[in-house]
């Protein structure tokens, strides 16, 4: 009987549509097109499937965000269907449509992978993950978690170079680049793709790759939401065995001499490629002073060598959570430090490696943090990522891609300011405080001309434009690359969410 009364309602709808064309760019006569082709796989605010689509976001900004209705593929044959639906021509009852694209939905702000009074395109039906026979390739569907390809390659005595975090989705991290602790081994996440499965603003299903369209599949790696639909990426497969890895705890007291080994170590990494290193200075609500908590990666089943012993002497340790693991276990870990659920902010800019620029910039988010101590939910957290000549390199080994880094710039430090808080009444000081973390930041390392164009995509916000970062050359081809495979822009014009290419 639901069902009999919904498509009463939506075929009502549909008639409204014929009726008066003038308003056929009401968001219900999107979905009631969608309804009447792909049924149950649409659903509608306060259905179950829906309310868990908006829970299953990140940050509390998104899972506000409350689209028309939500359609979940369980093929790349329903995207195809789902795009034709939403991207009628001028003269037919239904104009196009606006539309979000959700993979794993960590993206924090509001309208990244969701859509207010329109569309949103859940993948998360499509999560499978296999290994060929030869064990040399991961086919991953889009809407997967970093969990669910770990925990299947982990069980093959296998690997792939993917993100940190297990509840992370696997397209929009890969999309973005994708920083990895295999990245000074392999590169980016990006860099160890070797095709992708594309639904196109026609509804063409086609793959991309180094010997087909080869010019979109340099396109996807770095640009995005940008070009299409991916619905599978197929990753190079290595043989990995257990890691050694997590986290320990030290006093702030201890923070110059942590400076100076986090330089010397992003300088030594070319030197020793297993080894990864996230180091974080966090401040929590409740606290009366900062932690820094060093996250270690050495991808080798062999105890780290030297390259982190200056790091490991360090004391007072507050705890001490490094052993020989998996990297389940590892991404697990690092997605309980950071609960959904909480409004959040993201800022990222890139620097040269420079012990006295980077002291400057804890000094710079300390100030910044002070008018903040009294807000419900507080956790302000910082945190420096090498990124030393060596990713670069492996980068350009595997085909280049479009993010603009050359070794030739010398090792980098990528700084990311992470503020989590409750309640929507902060918003504004927190957003507040980002900018002007960024603002100050960019100007001192400017000055110094130690500033780096590049920004990470995953890791800004929704007011920077990474993709200028990106060069000037590389903006220009991934804007030739839209127009040659989405000529009419469908994934600028009607997916307003992501960062934009015009």
């Amino acid at each position: 009987m639901d069902a009999y009364i919904k498509i009463l309602g939506l075929s009502f709808l549909s008639t409204v549509a014929a009726e008066f064309p003038q308003a056929v760019f009401v968001p219900k006569s999107c979905c009631s097109l969608l309804f009447a082709t792909l049924g149950d796989k649409v659903s509608f605010p306060n259905e179950a499937a829906y309310n868990a689509s908006s829970a299953s976001y990140w940050s509390q900004q998104e899972q506000e965000v409350a689209p028309s209705c939500v359609v979940k593929p369980k093929s790349p044959a329903d995207v195809s269907t789902i795009i034709q639906c939403l991207t009628g021509e001028e003269g037919e009852h239904l104009r196009p449509c606006q539309f979000a694209i959700k993979g794993g939905g960590h993206m924090m702000w509001a309208g990244a992978a969701n859509i207010a009074a329109g569309v949103t395109l859940d993948l998360a039906a499509m999560n499978s993950v296999s290994v060929n026979a030869a064990r040399t390739i991961a086919s991953v569907a889009a809407g997967a978690v970093w969990l669910d390809v770990y925990s299947h390659v982990d069980a093959l005595g296998l690997a792939v170079s993917g993100g940190r975090d297990s509840n992370v989705g696997v397209a929009g991290l890969t999309l973005g680049g994708g920083l990895s602790y295999f990245a000074p081994r392999f590169g980016f996440v990006c860099d160890n793709v070797v095709n992708y499965e594309v639904v196109l603003a026609s509804g063409e299903v086609v793959n991309a790759n180094a010997s087909s369209r080869s010019d979109l599949f340099f396109a996807l790696k770095g640009g995005s939401n940008n070009f299409g639909v991916v619905t599978r990426f197929d990753f190079k497969t290595f043989t990995q065995s257990k890691i050694w890895g997590g986290s320990i705890g030290y006093e702030i007291s201890t923070k110059d001499q942590q400076l100076l080994a986090f330089s010397h170590f992003t300088d030594a990494n070319n030197d020793d490629t297993y080894a990864a290193l996230i180091h974080g200075y966090a401040w929590l609500e409740g606290h009366d002073e900062w932690l820094i908590s060093n996250m270690y990666a050495y991808t080798n089943s062999e105890p780290y060598s030297g390259i982190f012993g200056t790091l490991m002497s360090i004391t007072p340790q507050i705890y001490n959570q490094v052993r020989l693991t998996t990297m389940t276990t590892l991404a697990i870990e690092m997605d309980e430090s950071n609960p959904p659920g909480d409004r959040q902010v993201y800022v990222t800019v890139t620097v040269a490696n420079n012990v006295a620029l980077l002291s400057k910039v804890f000094d710079i988010a300390n100030t910044l943090l002070e008018p903040l101590k009294n807000k419900a939910g507080l956790r302000y957290a910082m945190a420096y990522q090498a990124i030393p000549t060596c990713v670069m390199s492996r980068s350009l080994a595997s085909g280049g891609n479009a993010l603009g880094l050359e070794p030739e710039g010398g090792n980098l430090v990528l700084i990311f300011l992470d503020i989590s808080w409750k309640k929507s009444t902060d918003d504004k000081i927190m957003n507040k405080q980002a900018r002007s973390f960024l603002n100050q930041v960019e100007l001192l390392a400017a000055d110094s001309g130690m500033l780096h164009k590049w920004k990470y995509l995953n890791y800004a916000a929704q007011w920077q434009d990474p993709i200028a970062g990106y060069g000037h050359e590389n903006r220009e081809k991934l804007r030739a690359v839209s127009r040659k495979y989405d000529p009419v822009g469908v994934f600028q014009k009607q997916v307003p969410g992501g960062y934009k290419l015009f």
